[in-house]
């Protein structure tokens, strides 16, 4: 049942209200379902998808693979009713706890989430690189949109993810560069019958659970209405040089040291420095005359104490 988690025990309460208003919207009688439904005691046990756990001498593509399994095992979520509330706008740590609750209640989920959870559950692996690829497809009157966690080890690009659709998920890290692997994706939309008309890359995700960095979800926002087809290749290309760029230089916040020593004066000025005079005189009074004579200075001590 959808409005319980696969254990059997219902899930939290804003999450129970939205499925319990879908149940009696779309059924006739749903209160009364719902109520029979939670009430049986001779359901099967739906099994919980086990959280993969590595060795730490599993290769990355094995741990991307198991990832990507259990993934697909919490399946699809085809009912309506959005299970898990993301705003892109949150921290990575609290999208991470959110993470971990759709560990805990394993239920089905869509392609947002899907990214969410390949990013929590790919954190230990330090060596690879995460970023968000979103896409925009036309189809018979309709646009639809559709996201997935982009990937690159060792210099190759893949994807994980969730969909309807087989090919618009996951992707092993075997395409060499990020335009190849773009375009596959834009190949599996042309089978599916759809259009590309946008792409938006985003930054690579730190790897620290407790960051209180927001995803930088659309970097890059490629429309190829307006790009030619080799403007949107070397497009894709730039993109992926500035990720590079970025990890080389270091994605972490700015050292505190680094700004206390932007903003206050070394320790080994004194009150006598140049530095120190010269911002005092900048507070004197407008009606008051900024001493000429330099060597008289020394009375500013007693302007001070006055003040």
């Amino acid at each position: 049942p959808f409005f319980v988690n696969r254990g059997g025990l219902p899930v939290d309460e804003p999450t129970w209200e939205r499925m319990w208003r879908h149940v009696g919207r779309i059924h006739p009688e749903g209160d009364r379902v719902a109520q029979r439904i939670r009430g049986a005691a001779d359901l099967p046990k739906i099994p919980i998808p086990s959280v993969p756990v590595f060795q730490p001498s599993t290769p990355i593509p094995e741990r991307l693979e198991a990832v990507q399994r259990y993934i697909r095992e919490l399946q699809y979520n085809h009912t309506g009713t959005q299970f898990f509330e993301i705003k892109k706008s949150r921290p990575l740590t609290g999208l991470m706890d959110l993470a971990k609750e759709m560990t805990k209640e394993a239920l089905p989920i869509k392609c947002l989430e899907a990214v969410i959870l390949g990013i929590y559950l790919t954190n230990n692996m330090t060596t690879l690189d995460r970023f968000p690829i979103s896409f925009k497809t036309h189809f018979s009157g309709n646009y639809f949109r559709h996201i997935v966690l982009g990937v690159n080890f060792g210099g190759r690009y893949g994807a994980l993810g969730i969909s309807r659709r087989e090919e618009l998920m996951y992707k092993a890290p075997v395409f060499r560069t990020l335009s190849e692997l773009i375009f596959d994706f834009e190949d599996a939309y042309r089978r599916c019958w759809h259009t590309l008309k946008k792409v938006k890359l985003g930054h690579c995700v730190s790897h620290d659970p407790h960051s209180v960095e927001q995803i930088e979800w659309k970097r890059s926002i490629l429309d190829l209405d307006k790009l030619s087809r080799e403007d949107f290749r070397k497009e894709l290309e730039r993109h992926a040089r500035d990720m590079r760029l970025k990890i080389g230089k270091g994605t972490g916040p700015p050292s505190p040291t680094k700004d206390r020593k932007k903003d206050v004066s070394s320790p080994q000025r004194g009150q006598a420095s140049p530095h120190r005079r010269n911002s005092r005189g900048d507070r004197r009074p407008s009606g008051e005359k900024k001493p000429a004579d330099p060597k008289a200075m020394p009375d500013l001590n007693g302007y001070q104490i006055r003040v």
